[in-house]
């Protein structure tokens, strides 16, 4: 049983990812009911409060935190295994909200994402940073875009080049684990822009293969830090 919470407050993507642009939450005596992508994958987003996709959130710290707050107490997720917390860009006021009203709770780590080049790099290494100063643990970090393989001349190219080595190289030097890196696959945008499982669209696709061992890692780290906690 999974739960996705979307605190991108300002920027909520994941109804439309998951197909489910249009839902509404509901409430019942047990609190809000999130909506449902399948019977053991439930999403709360701001998204789903919104009167249009097109409508722009314009909230200061105090207001996100409130929301964030409310989903984490008010949603009723039922019995669950895994609370994936989708976070926008950057260390803002909802990374800190989010691993304070967490705290208590022996959060199994952080999932960094990056693209290869030197620009993006240079923002995940702050978000270590962020991670190590509030003491969160990071699962490790997963390379998107990591290269370009032609379906048709089957060469690999690179889109975003590595110029100081990547995601890999970093990982290295920080001592953390590199979960992964998942190709370019214009399959990948088309999947999410519809609503649609890329991974059922695609099973064949190099970067589906790269998700499944990206998932498998980190349910095998989870499993470990549960087992210490116990």
């Amino acid at each position: 049983q999974v739960a996705l919470l979307d605190i991108d407050i300002c920027g909520p993507s994941i109804p439309k990812m998951m197909g489910l642009e249009g839902e509404q939450v509901h409430q019942s005596g047990s609190g809000w009911s999130p909506v449902y992508v399948e019977e053991n994958l439930g999403v709360m987003s701001v998204g789903f409060l919104l009167s249009s996709p097109d409508d722009a959130v314009i909230w200061r710290g105090p207001k996100k935190n409130g929301l964030i707050k409310q989903f984490l107490r008010d949603v009723d997720w039922g019995e669950i295994d895994y609370l994936i917390v989708d976070t926008p860009p950057g260390t803002s006021d909802e990374h800190l909200s989010i691993v304070q009203y967490l705290s208590a709770t022996h959060v199994d780590g952080a999932v960094i994402v990056t693209t290869p080049q030197e620009v993006s790099l240079q923002d995940v290494r702050k978000e270590i940073n962020f991670c190590h100063k509030v003491k969160l643990p990071i699962i490790g970090v997963v390379e998107n875009m990591s290269g370009f393989v032609c379906p048709k001349c089957k060469k690999e190219s690179q889109i975003f080049p590595p110029t100081t080595g990547g995601a890999e190289k970093m990982c290295q030097n920080l001592n953390i684990s590199l979960l992964g890196k998942v190709p370019l696959d214009p399959q990948i945008g088309k999947s999410c822009d519809r609503g649609q499982s890329f991974l059922a669209e695609a099973p064949e696709s190099p970067a589906t293969l790269s998700y499944r061992n990206i998932i498998q890692r980190i349910q095998e780290y989870c499993e470990q830090h549960q087992e210490k906690i116990i």
